[in-house]
């Protein structure tokens, strides 16, 4: 019982703290604006407050002086006091972009893995596909799987009887190796953007299906037309790809004008048949640390993320995620499928082992190809020497990534921090970054 009235009178010298605060507020920011006789109201009301909790005085005298006071502060407290719900939510919200911009500026920064260049150890954009309909998931999976890993379902089906074909290659506005150009849409059927369309035919009849521009439409064709398992190689579909063409399984075709290889997969459907089914799964959410960079240099085997603006042969303001393999001064090699620093297989990472011993699904480290644009690291005879101020940074998945053999050496003054903590989507990726 006596605890409970302790408890009140707590709460209540509490509350006449908070009282005394708001009225020297008032007080200090007004004075100049509020009568002569206001003030001396307000002060006498404050000093009267005042005493009485200094002197622990009884929780029904304080309760008294608390509303003494109240009513004067709600004739001199202007736009202090009373506060309106207004004016409380925008100052919560002004304060709480304060932390955030803090935040992002000296500690941590979220980021989203663009592309899969750094596959498996984070992931860009993925699919996963779905050999029958009954592999599908259902309605209830559909809306579990788009809040837990940002699933998006594409299902196509067969419009006629037929082979299905895929176009190969043609335009300059491709991604990969599939065939596609860019048409207007939307995301969260909003906010206006690019999409990146692609055309399969069965028979003579195209199916077309839009996907972001990061997409890798390949990864789908390979493992679900071509004998791919998780193909994140570009090397390995185009191998198979030219098998193909080899064999004599293509002809050429008019794609949205323009003249293009069409590779017969074989496949034959009927009408209505499910063709391709696939989930695109979004690319994985990270926090970046930005401040340890400033009191340490950043280590080989670290993953680490970095501005684009000063690198000119990317020609775009951007953030990239790779994996540090060279400091300044390091000489690098690569003999497929490993890497050398300095005459020896570079360490300080796992990835760095896997690839070199092809383990799973890392499939090594690749010479830089000059047909595709590569400027270092041509040959296996070729090395490169890392400049002063500078890193040199490669993807784990080097098959498929455009790296430092094709855009060169990453200022050190661009560097923006290390991977932290993968926050979404919740796959086995969620946790500390790798």
């Amino acid at each position: 019982m006596f605890g409970l009235f302790d408890s009140q009178a707590t709460k209540m010298r509490e509350n006449a703290a908070n009282w005394l605060e708001v009225a020297e507020k008032v007080w200090h920011f007004r004075r100049d604006v509020i009568t002569a006789k206001e003030g001396a109201e307000l002060q006498q009301r404050t000093d009267a407050l005042r005493q009485r909790l200094k002197a622990k005085a009884e929780t029904a005298q304080l309760k008294l002086s608390i509303e003494a006071l109240e009513e004067v502060l709600r004739r001199t407290g202007g736009s202090i006091y009373p506060k309106t719900a207004l004016v409380e939510n925008v100052e919560f919200l002004l304060v709480a972009a304060i932390v955030i911009i803090g935040l992002r500026t000296f500690f941590v920064q979220p980021f989203k893995i663009p592309t899969n260049s750094m596959w498996p150890t984070y992931n860009g954009m993925t699919p996963e596909i779905f050999a029958h309909p009954a592999d599908e998931p259902g309605p209830v999976s559909v809306v579990a799987r788009a809040i837990a890993f940002g699933a998006w379902p594409h299902r196509l089906d067969a419009p006629v009887d037929g082979e299905i074909i895929v176009p190969i290659g043609g335009g300059t506005e491709n991604r990969g190796l599939v065939h596609s150009h860019l048409v207007p849409g939307r995301t969260w059927i909003i906010f206006p953007t690019q999409l990146r369309e692609y055309t399969l035919f069965v028979d003579e009849k195209p199916v077309t299906v839009q996907l972001p521009l990061d997409f890798d439409f390949d990864w789908v064709i390979s493992e679900a037309f071509f004998g791919g398992t998780n193909s994140k190689n570009i090397r390995e579909f185009s191998s198979r790809l030219q098998e193909k063409m080899r064999s004599g399984a293509y002809e050429t075709r008019l794609v949205n004008g323009v003249p293009t290889y069409c590779i017969r997969t074989g496949r034959m459907v009927k009408a209505g048949d499910r063709m391709l089914s696939f989930d695109e799964l979004t690319g994985d959410q990270l926090f970046v640390d930005r401040l340890s960079y400033n009191f340490v240099r950043p280590e080989v085997g670290q993953g680490f993320v970095f501005a684009t603006r000063n690198i000119p042969l990317i020609g775009s303001d951007q953030y990239f995620v790779k994996r540090l393999v060279g400091l300044p001064g390091d000489t690098l090699q690569i003999r497929e499928p490993m890497i050398y620093r300095n005459g020896r297989p570079i360490t300080g990472a796992s990835a760095f082992e896997k690839n070199a011993r092809r383990e799973g699904v890392y499939r090594g480290y690749y010479v830089g190809p000059a047909d595709n644009g590569a400027h270092y690291l041509l040959t296996a005879d070729e090395s490169v020497v890392v400049p002063p101020n500078s890193f040199f940074a490669m993807g784990d998945n080097s098959g498929y990534s455009m790296d430092s053999r094709y855009w060169g050496f990453v200022p050190a003054s661009e560097v923006m921090g290390r991977p932290l903590f993968i926050y979404y989507p919740l796959s086995r990726h969620w946790g500390p970054a790798r």
